[in-house]
């Protein structure tokens, strides 16, 4: 079988990011075909190489993000190591980096230094907070972009603290937006020669995240109503997103507005009950707290009467939309999980077995992703400088001297 080229084929990245948001982009343009070149320190590597040790496997967090890149080993503290990083980004298309701000140029690979070496050159920021503010200079992590954007907000419980969760929300948010961004930088490259710096962070993402309810709750200078559901709209159009849980306490979530609000209620077999106890009306809920807290106990104590699986079945008979409220494990067994290959098997040869991993995001019918395994601290160093012209005698002087 003859291997398609990717969508990004030809395209070459080189990038000195590490962790999460800083690597995430790159993977997913690696996947798409793109030459990711990974700068790491000699000896060491991206510090995330030892996060999230499960033994017999690969290391996950490092794993996760790095899937299908090159690994180069370059120390750029040492003399010379500037030299074979511009050469490198010589004919690159995309330059990125996510280190402490000030570090790249102190480096001499800031945007200034590296637009001389070539003019069209993407060249992307990763932040915490954006090049700009108050507190731009400062560093940060996943956690810290949850807790400035709102998203500890918005999935909280009433009458507890508010808190970060457990899966990387900030991070991911920004490295999807960042590959976005790297692909607009691109494409007005290729349009017009000029390349430009793109700076993104994790509050930036976080606060576009947020959508539709962070612009409402501008305009109203009103938190939202959170919790268990969320109600919007007017008293005249109400929309409701809940969750609840049967009898068995598994839960469930169930997404109306006010045109399927009555055909939902009566297809459960419920709203008789409703209009009985003078809820059946769901803009009342919208302006009365009362009413509100009335109709989500009614509702509350007749859906703990069935079965999940009984109540999402009829509620998607009847057009409305409903669905399982799954855990991780769950989620990775989801038939439509797997029969889309967001989730799939991968050959470990390191490890002798095959293992369950991230698939692909999208599906291209022409140049569909290419799913790899991350690599080993330098694995790609000799091949790559080979290519660009360095012999074996000055390679073994830059190893000497512990440049690479």
């Amino acid at each position: 079988m003859v291997e398609r080229p990717g969508a990004l084929d030809g395209v070459k990245v080189v990038t000195c990011s590490q962790a999460q948001a800083g690597t995430v982009p790159y993977m997913l343009m690696a996947m798409m075909g793109a030459e990711v070149i990974k700068i790491e320190a000699p000896g060491a590597g991206d510090p995330s190489r030892v996060y999230f040790d499960i033994p017999g496997f690969p290391n996950s967090y490092f794993e996760t993000n790095n899937r299908g890149v090159n690994s180069f080993t370059l120390n750029l503290k040492k003399p010379g190591a500037k030299e074979i990083l511009y050469e490198l980004v010589k004919d690159a298309d995309v330059f990125g980096q996510n280190f402490r701000p000030g570090a790249m140029e102190r480096a001499g690979a800031g945007y200034e230094d590296l637009k001389k070496v070539n003019p069209r050159i993407v060249y992307v920021s990763i932040s915490a907070y954006g090049p700009k503010g108050p507190h731009a200079q400062l560093p940060g992590t996943d956690f810290i972009g949850q807790a400035l954007g709102g998203i500890t907000e918005a999935f909280s419980t009433p009458g507890q603290p508010l808190k970060a969760g457990v899966v990387s929300v900030a991070d991911e948010t920004c490295a999807i937006l960042t590959y976005g961004a790297i692909l607009t930088g691109l494409y007005y490259a290729k349009v017009t020669g000029v390349g430009q710096k793109i700076d993104c962070s994790l509050l930036g993402g976080q606060i576009r995240l947020m959508g539709h309810v962070f612009n409402t709750t501008m305009w109203k200078q009103e938190n939202p109503i959170i919790g268990q559901a969320r109600i919007e709209g007017s008293a005249e159009q109400p929309r409701l997103a809940c969750s609840f849980l049967d009898k068995n306490g598994k839960p469930f979530v169930i997404q109306v507005n006010y045109l399927q609000w009555k055909n939902a209620m009566t297809a459960v077999g419920i709203y008789d009950t409703l209009e009985e106890k003078g809820v059946a009306n769901l803009g009342d809920a919208v302006v009365s707290e009362e009413k509100r807290k009335l109709l989500l106990q009614t509702l509350n104590e007749f859906f703990a009467t069935d079965t999940r699986d009984n109540l999402v079945e009829t509620l998607r008979k009847a057009d409305i939309f409903s669905a399982p409220v799954s855990t991780l494990l769950e989620a990775s067994n989801d038939p439509d999980v797997i029969a889309n290959e967001c989730v799939t098997w991968v050959d470990y040869p390191k490890y002798g077995k095959k293992l369950k991993v991230h698939g692909s995001p999208w599906i291209f019918s022409e140049t569909p992703a290419k799913l790899d395994i991350a690599p080993e601290l330098g694995e790609h160093t000799v091949p790559i400088l080979k290519r660009h012209g360095y012999s074996d005698a000055q390679i073994k002087e830059l190893r000497d001297r512990e440049v690479i």
